[in-house]
């Protein structure tokens, strides 16, 4: 997979993860724990996804 490949899937699971993430808030009682490990993949690609565009900025 190509680099741009692989940015475009990071992104799209970021805002599937935004998408999941609000949808659960919406939710009388959300899953506390689940909405926990949901925020933090959410920041882990979001890590990933600005690591690998500074690496190609230079």
């Amino acid at each position: 997979m190509s680099l741009d490949g692989h940015l475009d899937a990071l992104r799209r699971k970021h805002g599937a993860l935004e998408n999941e993430i609000n949808d659960m808030l919406t939710r009388p009682a959300p899953d506390e724990s689940q909405l926990t490990r949901l925020k933090r993949e959410k920041l882990r690609l979001k890590d990933e996804i600005e690591k690998i565009t500074a690496q190609t900025r230079h």
